[in-house]
């Protein structure tokens, strides 16, 4: 499968890598590549992953994050990248939006 990863689980991506490079230096640059890795998994794996708020999702192998994620045809689209660790009222209101994005 291709994965394609949008602009706001990009954004997501980028801040929690502000957030671990803040901690420590390098740290950021692991947190990237771990995630990146797990994303890449899809390409293999996707679409085998519960569904919650309308999207697969997945956790990080070494961080408190989820992918959410969906699929289409021979396609997987990453919507956010989260921290597991957020409101989880906020994380359903973030894949709510995502989800009426994604159908219009």
């Amino acid at each position: 499968m291709k994965i394609r990863i949008l602009d706001q689980a990009k954004l997501d991506l980028m801040d929690g890598f502000e957030f671990y490079e803040e901690r420590e230096e390098q740290l950021g640059q692991y947190f990237l590549d771990s995630l990146y890795s797990d994303i890449d998994s899809l390409a293999l794996y996707g679409g085998v992953h519960p569904i919650r708020h309308g999207f697969h999702w997945m956790l990080s192998k070494r961080f408190p994050y989820a992918v959410h994620y969906s699929t289409e045809e021979n396609v997987v689209s990453v919507h956010a990248v989260l921290d597991c660790r957020c409101d989880p009222n906020f994380i359903e209101k973030r894949l709510k939006s995502e989800r009426t994005r994604r159908w219009t």
